[in-house]
């Protein structure tokens, strides 16, 4: 391990070792378990066992967001949307009088540590199952995403001015019911803010949907591995290989 404080938190967010890997993977498992805190305690009438639990959530997310802004030479770091998600989830955490309310933001943190080039070329190495079907999983992902989020921001604006929104599993109800166009009616938002946002969710979550549905059924790249230079997502119809220009034979189900 190098030595000093700075080296240090380089070489764990940063490094290449196995131990600096398991960190990261141990702070994508620290987002996930944040993010099932949200929503079980959403169940739940606030207590002093929550509100320690939360105060100790925004400890350790801070500290995680004071290391990070130490690594950073420049000042774009304060213009990612995922800095202000961070800032968002501390305050949520630290501020008694926003609760738990904000906290589904921290679900932002884990798309970006999905979609950072170190942690993809670990789940590529280290998972075959990952590679053979990466395009799903991020599709998934990504719907996923968007969906905790929305539902969290339906439930932070919602609760306790809507009476059809009572708890999380509400909010998720109408999101998942309305990104499916299955609109049962029993739960509707109330005020401008929540017509806007059933119409977001509507175009956004909709498009993601089928953005999934279009990868499992119908995958835009077909893995087949050229034998010059060993790309191996190429488009269904391709006869040559755009890396190298070498032909390939793509095993297909023929032409319907």
């Amino acid at each position: 391990m190098p030595e000093g404080l700075h080296a240090k938190i380089r070489w764990l967010y940063e490094g290449q070792s196995q131990r600096a890997h398991q960190f990261r993977y141990a702070l994508l498992a620290f987002d996930i378990v944040t993010i099932i805190f949200v929503v079980v305690t959403s169940f739940f009438e606030r207590s002093p066992a929550i509100e320690i639990l939360d105060f100790v959530f925004g400890l350790v997310i801070l500290a995680d967001f004071l290391m990070r802004l130490s690594l950073e030479r420049t000042g774009h770091f304060l213009l990612r949307p995922a800095t202000w998600a961070d800032i968002a989830a501390v305050i949520s955490f630290l501020a008694p009088i926003a609760g738990e309310g904000l906290g589904f933001l921290r679900v932002l943190r884990t798309l970006r540590l999905l979609h950072t080039y170190q942690l993809l070329a670990r789940l590529r190495k280290d998972f075959a199952y990952f590679r053979q079907r990466e395009e799903i999983i991020l599709a998934a992902i990504n719907l996923l995403v968007f969906l905790f989020v929305t539902t969290g921001l339906i439930y932070s604006l919602q609760y306790r001015y809507n009476p059809e929104i009572r708890n999380y599993a509400d909010a998720l109800y109408f999101t998942v019911t309305t990104l499916t166009t299955t609109g049962f009616g029993d739960i509707t938002l109330t005020g401008t803010s929540g017509r806007l946002l059933s119409v977001g969710v509507m175009i956004f979550g909709v498009t993601l949907f089928l953005r999934l549905a279009q990868v499992l059924f119908r995958p835009t790249k077909v893995r087949h591995e050229c034998p010059s230079c060993g790309l191996r997502l190429h488009d269904a119809d391709a006869v040559h290989c755009k890396h190298c220009g070498t032909t390939i034979r793509i095993e297909t189900d023929g032409a319907l």
